[in-house]
């Protein structure tokens, strides 16, 4: 767990040292509130911006101190995550699963680092997981360690319950991040609700072998989540057309339905790199408040 936990600290020193330098001057986060205004000060960590330095503290020669900000209002950050067993899939070495517990893991860790009140909830077709938000990296620690011992009861989705349990619990307005592969139907009203009533950045994870089966002739395939076994030819151009359409199909509604109502998406595949990926967000949402 050690060596996990120095992987996700390191890949968020990377992405907030990218993220201030692009952004010189600004302190804008992916966890932005309402506003912002100065706090205190504290001692330079590695991965700070240096333009936040405070000079005049420094120069007391006691080590070297950068200024510290907080939200005007108190911001909570949720993670509303699927761990239904199609998350099981993957090509590589890496499957769903695990690109989701990185993502969740690196996100709580820069939202502590914001002093956000991090919370999470996970669901299959029921909820696995549910912890209270609170701040500092202690709690987001907790959280990590959770997401990495947990081996869900169900295997089945159930987005829409999901959703709703997350619009009825969270009453005030916080950023919410979905991750999911998506492979439901039925939650996109609720989507729409909670994006009407929250800051909502919905992230896509998949996989190659959704769209595209290595061709092995006819085999066995087996449902992660209902356990039912079919006979599939592999070799079928018709099969990878299917597949490929019904994943363009999902990715292309959800990311027009976030587009309509003002939620953040953002498809990210196994094979992808995580940190450049997160980037990407935090740079468009930067640009967005800049506007």
């Amino acid at each position: 767990m050690k060596s996990i936990l120095n992987k996700l600290r390191n890949y968020e020193i990377e992405i907030r040292k990218t993220v201030n330098s692009q952004f010189a001057g600004d302190h804008y986060s992916v966890f932005k509130g309402q506003g912002i205004e100065f706090d205190d000060v504290r001692l330079y960590q590695y991965g700070d911006d240096v333009r936040a330095i405070n000079w005049n503290v420094t120069a007391k020669g006691h080590g070297v101190y950068v200024k510290t900000f907080k939200e005007e209002r108190e911001q909570f950050v949720y993670f509303i995550y699927d761990v239904s067993a199609s998350e099981e899939i993957g090509s590589g070495n890496r499957r769903k699963k695990d690109l989701g517990n990185e993502l969740c893991g690196v996100l709580a860790l820069a939202a502590a680092r914001q002093m956000s009140k991090v919370g999470l909830i996970c669901y299959s077709s029921q909820r696995e997981k549910y912890i209270q938000p609170d701040t500092g990296e202690k709690h987001a620690v907790e959280i990590i360690n959770s997401l990495y011992r947990l081996n869900p009861k169900q295997r089945a989705t159930d987005l829409k319950s999901a959703l709703i349990f997350a619009l009825s619990m969270i009453k005030r307005k916080s950023i919410i991040f979905l991750i999911s592969d998506f492979i439901d139907e039925g939650y996109e009203k609720h989507l729409m609700a909670l994006a009407l009533k929250h800051d909502l950045i919905v992230i896509h994870i998949a996989d190659k072998i959704e769209r595209e089966l290595p061709r092995m002739g006819i085999i066995p395939v087996v449902d992660k989540e209902t356990g039912k076994l079919r006979w599939v030819n592999t070799s079928s151009d018709r099969l990878t057309n299917n597949l490929s359409g019904q994943f363009e199909k999902i990715k292309n509604e959800l990311s027009n339905l976030c587009h309509k109502y003002q939620a953040d998406y953002l498809m990210v595949d196994t094979k992808d790199d995580l940190v450049d990926s997160l980037i990407h967000l935090f740079n468009k949402r930067n640009k967005s408040f800049k506007k």
